[in-house]
């Protein structure tokens, strides 16, 4: 079976590269027109700009947006969908993000505050209806989200999640110490760290995630490669069995995720051979995700995702629904 379990509707903030970037993918969109013109004539772009108002106007929870997604998905042989949203989206979750990420008046909190203002554009009722809506059109989907972990706001992030009906939380690290260090406008702040101890330090992070037991799934465990500053692998390896066993007791699972892969400087996907190697030495079960923001980006690179899982021994992928994990063989 093939399944595309951890995928996002939109992603600001909201910028000129944005607006092309939706263009490409509304040309997949059902119930888009198709412009009776070549590309790149007055006409044509004409066409465009009437297509993003209308997607504008309609929102990303629209059923045609959130369709896309699922027809584009079946296309590539996706049998089982996951769809979630990032946690920092909804206004419900505000109080949580700004006592945990640097927003002060710093110049990285600017940025961050900058940043975080621009993507808190909703309500989590907007986005759990719409997929809600979604599952009972009849498609095999289920719904969660992706949940920061912030050391020390176990409880109030347990407290705030108990409040809705999901089948699925995935827990992620994008943040130590308040910096996002995977949003490239503050990428320089590596070079002045000590790569090997940030690597513990993340994963000493990833550990009590998985403790903490918020989450059925831990996603892209090594993402802190994202632009390529890392220590010689052999000096994690100790580390990535100390991740995978804590996993294993905490009975969690973890993804292939194709993202970085084809999203972001690394090219890799996370995470990396070597570690998928010690999750499956452990047997840490996992799943499969493209991380796409975009309707056209669903499942890309999923088949070199099944493959590597395949010969790295793995024999069966899992999913969630209602809270409950299934396993699947990949031939089911």
């Amino acid at each position: 079976m093939k399944v595309d379990f951890h995928f996002h509707l939109e992603e600001g903030p909201y910028s000129f590269s944005w607006l092309q970037r939706t263009a490409k993918a509304l040309q997949i969109v059902p119930g888009e027109s198709k412009p009776d013109s070549e590309p790149n004539t007055l006409s044509w772009i004409e066409h465009t700009v009437d297509r993003l108002k209308v997607r504008l106007d309609e929102g990303c929870f629209s059923e045609r947006w959130l369709e896309a997604y699922m027809i584009e998905g079946q296309k590539k042989g996706i049998q089982r969908f996951g769809m979630v949203d990032h946690l920092y989206r909804f206004e419900e979750f505000r109080d949580y993000y700004e006592k945990y990420i640097l927003m002060d008046d710093s110049e990285l909190g600017k940025l961050q505050r900058y940043w975080y203002d621009r993507v808190r554009v909703g309500s989590i009722d907007e986005f759990l209806t719409a997929a809600r809506n979604l599952q009972r059109k009849g498609y095999p989907l289920s719904v969660g989200v992706e949940a920061d972990y912030f050391p020390g706001g176990e409880e109030e992030l347990k407290s705030l999640l108990d409040k809705y009906e999901l089948d699925y939380v995935i827990g992620s690290v994008h943040f130590l110490d308040g910096w996002g260090f995977d949003n490239p406008e503050t990428k320089e702040l590596y070079e002045s760290k000590d790569l090997l101890g940030l690597y513990k330090y993340l994963f000493e992070h990833v550990i009590k995630a998985a403790n903490s037991g918020i989450f059925n799934i831990i996603a892209h465990l090594d993402n802190l490669k994202v632009f390529g500053y890392r220590p010689d692998e052999k000096l994690l390896l100790d580390l990535y069995d100390e991740v995978a066993a804590a996993l294993k007791k905490a009975n969690v699972a973890s993804e292939i995720n194709t993202g970085l892969a084809y999203r972001y400087p690394v090219k890799e996907m996370c995470p990396s051979p070597a570690f998928l190697s010690r999750l499956h030495a452990h047997g840490v079960p996992i799943t499969l995700s493209s991380d796409s923001h975009f309707p056209d980006d669903i499942g890309t690179m999923l088949d070199e995702a099944m493959a590597l899982a395949k010969r790295t021994g793995y024999e069966e992928i899992v999913y969630f629904e209602k809270k409950q994990r299934i396993s699947v063989k990949w031939d089911e």
